[in-house]
């Protein structure tokens, strides 16, 4: 009979190796791509294994010839996917299944532009479309074959006056750096674009593959090939950006520590990582990974994890970030995000409830942040939909941007965000599914692990209801705890992706919680794992 331990029993363990791992781990812990993977066997033919990144496309892709996310998340996948597809097949040693996982990529394209409604809220999705299916109609056009329509929403105009300006010798600014492959062979070694340490552009394989050009990768003598080598998952794919060191660590800390998870890692280990949330700070706020524009969550979420960590900076630096009524996280951006401002929130407030020994406030700053704590908490509850959730840009399931602001609101808040956060309480009551399952499309452990989470973190919320919602949702993580199959992508960036590590913390913080709750810790008495069980 294989013996058995309480689930809490293992989290010190749990804890150590997932903290150790990551503090080893200098890109983070991050799913391939079907996008920048495709922009990889589009751009870099020559880059050394190509054929694996090939095959990795064609083993992706859906028995409705589609690739990638749900709904209309499978739209900028499946026609990257598509069109490099479309060129391999031109190549003289192709796989002789590229042609026919070309043309199913077409057929599912032009049934999902038939019924789309509207564009996926991803990163430069209104350039990337037409980008894609300009290039798309390009073979399609050559092979003598109907064209696909442009879709509402898209600006082609705009992504030929970039391109236009880049020809001229324009410089590249800075923000589009990130989505370099978008605009062709004039990019290539482009001056005005400053790699990191020479060897990769925008926290991006695709950005820099098309600023190297498939002649310098042939060569292979120069550092960025290494580096495209060495964010190259052994199934083929590359992730949609990498490395994204303060993303992750920033995320996980903070999600860690608000929960009351024990960060049982040696010293070293967390020494190394605060040292290295510090690092990624400069006058003007921090970044996610490297070669990426700084922006008000990686920053709000930066300084929250470290005001939690017991090592706080200054948060003059949201100051940048301000405007007026909430943050915003890069100038002149499409739409403003729920939970970067939620971030925020979770900053100010923290920084706020440092001692008073503190010397990180002076007076004049601890009027600020109080000042637009309260101002930004308005905002948020203005956020909020009818039904009680969040929506945001940065993800395309509302669970993520609901946990958010609930737990933010109901954390730093007060009397003004009460009713807010009852609200959310009750719309994530309302929506699950199946005994102790949420999901926007199905279900998914990570959506239940932000549901298990806000039900408990909402503290001041008293209904009979949560206790029992709460030890459902438990039960289906615990089931799940050792499940080792890709989580769906849901994340937003040039394409939805998974960031492993981090659903994994969250799904950790969440039956932490429900653990140690006076309210659903008796009901989970009984509940346990296999000794051996590990952080999977």
């Amino acid at each position: 009979m294989t013996p058995r331990v309480s689930w809490l029993d293992r989290t010190a363990e749990t804890v150590r190796t997932l903290l150790t791992d990551m503090a080893a781990d200098p890109n983070g812990q991050f799913e391939p791509c079907v996008y920048e993977t495709a922009r990889l066997v589009a751009l870099a033919p020559s880059l050394p294994h190509h054929r694996q990144r090939v095959a990795f496309l064609l083993r992706e892709q859906r028995g409705d010839g589609a690739w990638g996310g749900p709904a209309e998340y499978d739209l900028v996948t499946t026609l990257s996917a598509t069109e490099a597809l479309l060129t391999e097949r031109n190549r003289a040693d192709a796989d002789p299944a590229v042609a026919s996982a070309a043309d199913r990529g077409v057929e599912a394209l032009s049934r999902r532009l038939a019924d789309l409604d509207a564009l996926p809220d991803t990163v430069a999705v209104e350039i990337m479309v037409p980008a894609l299916l300009s290039e798309v109609n390009a073979h399609l056009a050559r092979l003598g074959r109907p064209t696909l329509p442009e879709p509402p929403g898209t600006r082609p105009e705009l992504l030929e006056a970039i391109r236009d300006a880049l020809a001229q010798g324009h410089p590249v600014p800075e923000k589009l750096w990130h989505s370099l492959e978008l605009f062709g062979p004039s990019v290539r070694g482009a001056r005005s674009v400053r790699p990191v340490d020479d060897r990769l552009v925008g926290c991006s394989p695709a950005a820099t593959a098309a600023w190297l050009g498939d002649d310098v990768l042939r060569e292979g003598s120069h550092p960025g090939v290494a580096y495209l080598l060495s964010v190259q998952h052994t199934n083929g794919g590359v992730p949609v950006a990498a490395p994204l060191m303060l993303f992750e660590r920033s995320w996980v800390l903070s999600t860690l520590l608000d929960t009351g998870v024990p960060l049982t890692a040696p010293r070293p280990v967390l020494d190394e990582l605060v040292s290295s949330l510090h690092a990624a700070f400069g006058d003007d706020g921090a970044a996610g990974g490297d070669g990426l524009p700084v922006d008000v969550d990686d920053t709000a979420t930066g300084l929250l994890a470290l005001a939690l960590l017991g090592s706080p900076r200054s948060p003059d630096v949201l100051r940048g970030f301000d405007r007026g009524d909430h943050f915003f996280c890069f100038p002149e951006e499409r739409t403003p995000s729920t939970t970067a401002n939620a971030h925020t929130v979770q900053a100010l407030g923290s920084t706020l409830a440092l001692p008073a020994s503190s010397t990180v406030l002076d007076d004049t700053q601890r009027r600020w942040c109080a000042e637009r704590l309260e101002t930004v908490v308005g905002w948020l509850v203005d956020q909020q939909h009818p039904d009680g959730s969040w929506t945001d840009k940065w993800h395309a399931s509302p669970y993520y941007a609901t946990v958010c602001c609930a737990v933010a609101l109901a954390r730093h808040g007060g009397p003004a965000a009460a009713d807010a956060v009852r609200r959310a309480v009750d719309w994530v009551l309302a929506t699950e599914q199946d005994g102790g399952r949420w999901g926007t499309w199905e279900p998914t452990r990570e959506e239940t692990a932000y549901a298990v989470r806000l039900l408990l973190r909402a503290s001041e919320v008293t209904d009979e209801r949560i206790a029992p919602a709460a030890e459902r949702g438990a039960r289906t993580l615990l089931r799940h705890w050792t499940d080792e199959r890709p989580h769906p992508p849901l994340w937003h960036d040039k394409d939805v992706y998974t960031p492993t590590r981090i659903i994994r913390v969250e799904m950790l913080a969440a039956l932490y919680a429900a653990h140690t709750d006076p309210r659903t810790a008796p009901l989970l008495a009984d509940a346990t794992l296999p000794v051996g069980t590990g952080v999977g």
